[in-house]
């Protein structure tokens, strides 16, 4: 059983969370940077690790892992922010996600997605696409533009601004 919406075979981005291992679509992520200096902003959930300057614009930045409900991001040589762009109805929110680490890109071709697993009523899977299978492993494959919630965009969005 194939991923509905998806035809053709499309490079995603592997990166590592704690012990699992997540995509997204190549076409979504602008940059890869390594840890850099991340201000604080009072009042913003606990995922929400803060902003960044790049290139003199503010980008906010989230930590997928308490997100998930994991452990904090803990820095360290491999930890690194992916950049990516979110579609939020008619604009689009750029902002950069903590990983523990990148591991690779690679094509997926349908047959190797099934759709996201169905554990309960109470578990929210809108955000993810999918389950890839890349060898022996299975990958958890992300829809970014449906990782938060209206409520939660708006408060991101309200801090992406040029800096300078």
């Amino acid at each position: 059983m194939t991923v509905a919406g998806i035809t053709d075979t499309r490079p995603y981005l592997t990166f590592a969370l704690s012990e699992e291992i997540f995509a997204v679509e190549v076409y979504k992520v602008r940059e890869i940077l390594e840890w850099t200096t991340i201000t604080r902003v009072p009042q913003t959930p606990d995922f929400m690790r803060g902003v960044i300057n790049l290139r003199g614009s503010v980008v906010p930045v989230i930590d997928l892992r308490l997100k998930f409900g994991m452990a904090e991001t803990a820095r360290s040589v491999n930890t690194c922010i992916i950049v990516v762009e979110v579609l939020t109805g008619d604009d689009t929110l750029v902002m950069g996600m903590l990983a523990d680490s990148v591991q690779e890109v690679f094509e997926l071709a349908p047959e190797s997605m099934a759709p996201a697993p169905r554990i309960g009523t109470n578990l929210d899977t809108s955000f993810m696409k999918g389950m890839g299978k890349h060898g022996d492993s299975f990958i958890i494959i992300l829809d970014i533009d449906r990782l938060f919630g209206a409520d939660e965009l708006a408060g991101i969005a309200s801090m992406e601004t040029d800096a300078f």
